[in-house]
């Protein structure tokens, strides 16, 4: 922050606040370290269907309405400078006034198995493959059974256990909302990584959906099948088995 008229504090431009990320993250590369920072290009956070699903999600909650707004101006001037989303953790650093950098980390409950398998089920025979899925090309009316604030994949306020190592003693202050912002560009690239962070594999909700459709296509076909087998002729039997189905003589 520069100093303006009569000793009070002047606030940084976008551009200074931007080129100020852009060297604190050259700086840390140039020394080696392993970052992921969140670059985002215009004002749009996420535009995939799982990147705007998480962040529509986050703005559902008061809880997190008094601090996103400056959340949303800190993730898009670069200042989330490193994020990374494991089992049940993120894990970031944020540059915050002047060139203090400050560490983020929030613990996330796990999807429990009842919520695992109402999912899995609302969801057979809708999905077609996991390329679909993680595109986010799938019914609409599965847009609504994924974001269920109940039953869905999306976490609530209450599975959420943040920490920063900022002055803010506020439970969720505005560094983490830029983090949680950040997750959601993350996963315009990386949309797997919101089942890494909840606990589950999204291959195990496709095979669960193409294992129940493929189990009735088998039935439909065998069905199929024995009604064609009911109305063949002797001559198609005889043709299918290579057996001569001879007609029975008249009796004199």
């Amino acid at each position: 922050m520069g100093w303006g008229y009569y000793g009070y504090g002047r606030s940084e431009s976008v551009g200074e606040k931007k080129e100020k990320a852009r060297k604190k993250i050259a700086a840390l590369l140039k020394k080696g370290k392993k970052i992921s920072p969140v670059t985002i290009e215009g004002r749009t956070i996420a535009k995939s269907w799982w990147g705007r699903a998480w962040n529509s999600n986050l703005e559902l909650y008061a809880d997190f309405a008094n601090r996103l707004s400056r959340g949303r101006s800190y993730v898009t001037h670069g200042c989330v400078i490193d994020l990374q989303i494991l089992p049940g953790k993120i894990k970031a650093q944020v540059l915050g006034s002047g060139s203090s950098v400050y560490r983020c980390e929030v613990e996330m409950d796990a999807l429990s198995n009842t919520s695992w398998k109402g999912l899995t089920k609302l969801v057979e025979g809708k999905i077609s493959s996991l390329t679909e899925l993680l595109s986010g090309k799938f019914p609409v009316e599965l847009e609504a059974v994924l974001t269920d604030q109940k039953g869905g994949l999306f976490p609530t306020p209450g599975q959420f256990h943040p920490y920063c190592s900022c002055p803010d003693h506020a439970k969720f202050c505005k560094h983490l909302a830029a983090v949680i912002y950040g997750v959601g560009n993350r996963l315009d690239a990386q949309p797997e990584l919101l089942f890494t962070l909840r606990g589950v594999s999204p291959s195990e909700l496709v095979s669960k959906a193409i294992i129940t459709e493929k189990d009735s296509l088998v039935a439909k076909a065998q069905k199929v099948k024995s009604t064609r087998l009911l109305k063949l002729k002797d001559n198609d039997l005889s043709e299918m088995f290579h057996i001569d189905f001879a007609k029975p003589r008249n009796k004199k």
